[in-house]
């Protein structure tokens, strides 16, 4: 079920580096350099294939950029939220 204004923004307080922007969510992770960059999108196949929810992901050299919204939802959803915790403990 897709949450609200509300709701996002306040589970946004306890994640630090994510904001929302309209219908997802979305931080940038910044490694040394395009190995670790491209070893972390690796890390992070196992918990987007296992819940079954996949980010969209660009890649620039040492930065990530990971952006999660539900799209059958039309919005941000609680699974967003519990990916986005997952990446950043594989961060």
């Amino acid at each position: 079920m897709r949450l609200s204004q509300e709701q996002v923004a306040q589970e946004l307080q306890h994640m630090t580096g994510w904001e929302w922007i309209g219908d997802a969510i979305r931080k940038e992770f910044i490694f040394r350099d395009f190995t670790q960059s491209v070893a972390f999108v690796d890390r992070m196949v196992e918990p987007a294939n296992t819940m079954d929810h996949h980010p969209d992901v660009d890649i620039r050299y040492n930065r990530v950029q990971v952006t999660l919204t539900t799209h059958d939802e039309g919005g941000v959803t609680e699974k967003d939220l519990q990916l986005a915790k997952q990446l950043d403990a594989l961060s």
